[in-house]
């Protein structure tokens, strides 16, 4: 009886167990067919754009930086470009999710900054979802919602990510500098504004550099090893032919200004998980407080009347022809030194009505799209303020052809930097190579 018992299991067994092992496998193929389009497929990225600017495969358009934004709720992901603006056409968001890459794309939405002054090439914003599941490191855009051969693609890595460790310390105010081009070698007023700049609690200057000059350079070699500036490389020439001027009609060219509003709005994003503040403006301006003695100490005033707002500060021009006449500031140490000596600029002259130029000071935070002058998408308002409080100090030439001497006010804010300025401008001189010894 035993014996016919375990036979008849014995023969069941033989008829169940390949059933089972057919299900198990089928189920396990369906599965692995399901979950194809989420999964890993290869290893990436296997080109990784380590520029600044990045050529966009079967496209010409460039690719210049991507940063975690989730902002606006059904987007993870903000890529900052420069397109063919007549040739904008629907692109799709491929990602390597932890070292892998996966075959599922999502669909872009492509955002035009409306500020191109009629240039062929603009600022674009791609807003990408990124899939359930993945741990996006680095994005790339393809034309097609297909899989393509990674081993063609040049991935650009995903910014401002969070992370479970300890972030570096917030930095209370950060300035974007644009486009240093030209060999611009004006060395004595960069390193007077910098030194103003860190005198009124700067924490840290961001500067896109297409080329300066060889003073300027050592200069900057200094300040980068401090860590007080920041310089991206900007080679803009070597993909366009970038506009020295503002206007498509009367200057030409590629694209506005060697790509000022690209460079303004990716610095925004650098900065909007490690700064508070983050100051707006060109390389030879300063934003200047009038009623008090650094930008903390005049922000946290402002934002106790007005929180969670821009700030637009007004531009006024200091003539650099006219000197001030007892020239005490002309400093024989400074005579070799190529560029403009703000101290001896006291002169500021109304703003042109016809063109009046603004900067400003924003929480990082707050905006999504800027210009040069104005913010294009934020959240918030904007509040103008008085030239009582804070102007900006433009020594440069002249906006008003028809500019008299009587018309001039007298504005001698900067010499009430000069005891601890002088000094500290001699330092970093002397430390380029640039100071003539006594």
């Amino acid at each position: 009886m035993r014996k016919y018992i375990y036979l008849k299991i014995t023969a069941l067994l033989s008829i169940v167990t390949p059933i089972i092992i057919i299900y198990i496998w089928t189920k396990t193929r369906v599965g692995e067919l399901i979950r194809k389009q989420h999964e890993p497929s290869v290893f990436c990225p296997l080109m990784i754009s380590e520029q600044t600017i990045t050529p966009l495969k079967n496209t010409k358009h460039l690719l210049v930086s991507a940063y975690m934004d989730q902002r606006l709720g059904e987007f993870d992901l903000r890529i900052i470009g420069i397109f063919k603006r007549d040739l904008v056409d629907a692109l799709y968001c491929s990602f390597c999710c932890a070292g892998f890459f996966i075959s599922e794309t999502t669909p872009s939405i492509i955002l035009s900054h409306p500020d191109h002054f009629g240039f062929p090439y603009g600022t674009m914003d791609v807003l990408c979802q990124i899939p359930d599941n993945c741990d996006a490191r680095y994005v790339t855009l393809l034309t097609a919602p297909s899989t393509v051969s990674t081993s063609e693609q040049l991935w650009i890595p995903i910014r401002n990510q969070k992370t479970s460790k300890k972030e570096e310390n917030e930095l209370d105010f950060t300035v974007c500098i644009s486009t240093l081009f030209g060999n611009y070698n004006n060395v004595l007023q960069f390193a007077q504004t910098l030194e103003i700049y860190r005198l009124l609690g700067v924490n840290r200057v961001v500067i896109y550099n297409t080329s300066c000059g060889p003073e300027l350079d050592s200069l900057l070699n200094g300040y980068i090893q401090e860590g007080f500036v920041e310089v991206v490389p900007w080679p803009i020439d070597q993909y366009l032919n970038p506009s020295r001027g503002w206007n498509f009609k009367e200057h030409g060219g590629d694209l506005h200004y060697f790509g000022q509003i690209v460079t303004l709005n990716e610095c925004i994003y650098r900065s909007m998980e490690r700064s508070r503040y983050v100051l707006l403006n060109d390389i030879d301006e300063i934003i200047m407080p009038y009623l008090h003695d650094n930008l903390k100490s005049m922000m946290d005033m402002l934002q106790s009347h007005y929180p969670n707002v821009k700030f637009v500060i007004e531009s006024h021009v200091f003539p650099k022809k006219y000197f001030e006449p007892s020239r005490r500031f002309h400093l024989p140490q400074w005579s070799n030194v190529p560029g403009i000596n703000i101290l001896e600029h006291i002169y500021r002259e109304d703003p042109d009505s016809n063109y009046h130029p603004y900067k400003m000071i924003v929480q990082p935070r707050l905006v999504e799209q800027t210009s040069v002058h104005e913010l294009l998408r934020s959240l918030g308002e904007q509040f103008y303020v008085p030239m009582q409080i804070c102007r900006i100090i433009h020594v440069r030439v002249s906006q008003l052809k028809s500019l008299q001497w009587e018309e001039l006010h007298e504005d001698k804010r900067l010499w009430d930097f000069q005891e601890k300025l002088i000094p500290n401008v001699d330092k970093v001189l002397r430390r380029a190579g640039l100071l003539t010894e006594d």
